[in-house]
């Protein structure tokens, strides 16, 4: 065993991740790596007991299960056909608008959110259904891209989301709160996505011209609101089904995930999306992201537990208090920015995992509302999802646009959505009751 110092702890820690994740290696196995290097050095063999007990309690964890569930949700709306149908239900919408592909890839983004709470099945349905029309009509690709990158990371914040599933086991505080908490949020967000893109193709509609006119005639206007109210009702059920039952007080958040997987396998029936590869696939893909999320929580929490455990939590913690001169306000200005900063190299679920055990303590001594300063990291890691050079959501579309995008064009495309992001965090800074005032009246 070596007397590893706390501050040189920290420094190698953090520095060995980020030659890990430099040299290509899966981030669970990166933190999971470091751990067992770190807690065999500081604590010899007796760290493999830490180790199996961490394991052990992230396999157990009931709540867990509702990201299971939620995931397999997402999996058989992607083969029940809904997404195709309520995105051209939203084209014909906004069809005779400039950008109004944009806006139907907004606003079902937002819908599929409250549905599924998954985004990389977001980001995939939305890149394939509609990139291939935006490039068909002329949208600049760069724009393109932007809109479905940003509008498929609404499915981390509006709930039910996986990422605030994690964050009430890691706070204590219940998933139905937080889920209240991250709707206004979401839907501000959702809306601030909108205008920008209104006002971008208004001053320059080359970016996004509305829907040709032979597109739009193509159903009469009976036709087109028959068509949009019959395919939105899907989406309704879902999200009445799933949020309503939690805010009610009907279901779990673990129970309702599992009402929503069923309801979702009975849409893919409903809507001839099922046959038995299809449904092979679904559980397949379900069981390979659910895999891949568990091993990231496992050597996250892991990693936690010896970084905090070799002191490293009590130097973050001086860190912050270093800027005490800031005030309360000025602290939690130096938290997000670290939150921000490690979202360009770190996957959201290890930054929540380190990240909660040190900074959840520090608000409540500062005595800022739980409920607030946990929906503040949210929205603060949603832009991790488009930040460069880990942003997930940057990769998920990477692997479905046509060959002709470039990874370089969605980078550039992501730009103006971060900084609308960082506006909404702005946003919520300033008038906290968005975060608190609906669970406050939902959740008793």
């Amino acid at each position: 065993m070596i007397e590893i110092p706390p501050v040189l702890a920290t420094i190698l820690m953090f520095g060995s991740i980020l030659v890990g994740l430099a040299l290509g290696h899966p981030v669970a196995f990166v933190l999971g790596g470091v751990a067992t290097i770190f807690g065999l050095l500081g604590w010899g063999p007796d760290a493999l007991y830490i180790f199996t007990g961490r394991v052990f309690d992230a396999a157990t964890n009931h709540i867990l299960i509702a990201i299971a569930n939620f995931i397999l949700m997402a999996s058989f709306l992607g083969k029940s056909g809904i997404s195709e149908r309520i995105f051209r239900s939203m084209m014909y919408l906004f069809g005779p608008m400039n950008g109004a592909i944009a806006l139907a890839a907004i606003v079902w983004c937002a819908l599929e959110a409250a549905c599924t709470g998954v985004i990389g099945a977001s980001v995939v349905s939305m890149t394939i259904l509609a990139m291939p029309v935006m490039l068909k009509y002329q949208y600049d690709k760069h724009f393109s891209c932007g809109c479905i990158a940003a509008g498929g990371s609404l499915s981390i914040l509006i709930p039910p989301s996986i990422m605030l599933v994690m964050m009430a086991d890691q706070s204590g505080i219940s998933v139905g709160k937080l889920f209240a908490a991250g709707l206004g949020p979401g839907v501000v967000l959702s809306v601030l996505f909108f205008i920008y893109i209104v006002i971008l193709t208004h001053v320059n509609p080359r970016k996004g011209p509305a829907l040709p006119l032979e597109e739009r005639a193509a159903l009469s206007t009976g036709q087109k609101v028959k068509y949009i109210l019959v395919n939105l009702v899907p989406a309704a059920i879902l999200i009445i089904g799933v949020l309503g039952s939690i805010w009610t007080g009907v279901a779990t958040p673990t129970e309702a995930s599992g009402v929503g997987a069923f309801i979702a396998f009975i849409f893919m029936i409903v809507y001839e999306g099922f046959d038995r590869k299809a449904f092979l696939d679904c559980i397949w893909s379900a069981a390979r992201t659910n895999c891949m999320v568990m091993a990231i929580i496992i050597g996250a929490s892991v990693f936690t537990a010896v970084f905090i455990g070799l002191g490293g939590g009590q130097v973050v913690k001086g860190t912050i208090y270093y800027f005490d001169f800031l005030g309360k306000w000025g602290m939690v200005g130096v938290m997000m920015l670290l939150i921000f900063i490690m979202g360009f190299i770190i996957d959201w679920i290890a930054i929540v995992y380190i990240t909660f055990p040190i900074f959840l303590p520090i608000g409540a001594e500062l005595g800022f509302d739980p409920v607030w300063f946990i929906i503040m990291i949210a929205v603060n890691l949603q832009a991790s999802f488009l930040s460069p050079p880990v942003g997930y959501a940057l990769f998920y579309m990477k692997t479905t646009v046509p060959p002709e995008i470039t990874l370089t064009d969605i980078y550039k495309g992501v730009f103006p959505f971060i900084l609308i992001q960082l506006i909404s965090l702005g946003i919520l800074w300033i008038y906290s009751p968005l975060a608190t005032y609906l669970p406050s009246i939902l959740i008793k």
